[in-house]
């Protein structure tokens, strides 16, 4: 994976993590969000796999905050529940 690549997933995560706080409540912060969003885009991505979700959205990049942002806010709501 290069730098550009991994650039693109922070802010993929930091993105996903801030819309699910603004939704779900949660921590401020950008080591909070990008914690957050990245989590959430591989809850996201499995949960959507396993109940064969597809979005249907042309861009990619949205399509993966979408994913993502939906995964975050399911790990925070699980957070919650088990603290």
């Amino acid at each position: 994976m290069d730098a550009k690549a991994l650039l693109v997933m922070a802010g993929i995560g930091i993105v996903a993590g801030f819309l699910a706080s603004l939704v779900a409540g949660g921590g401020s912060g950008l080591i909070v969000y990008l914690i957050t969003g990245v989590l959430g885009a591989f809850v996201g991505g499995f949960v959507f796999e396993k109940a064969g979700i597809k979005l249907g959205i042309a861009n990619p990049l949205i399509n993966q905050i979408v994913t993502s942002t939906v995964g975050a806010i399911i790990v925070i709501i699980v957070a919650r529940l088990v603290t």
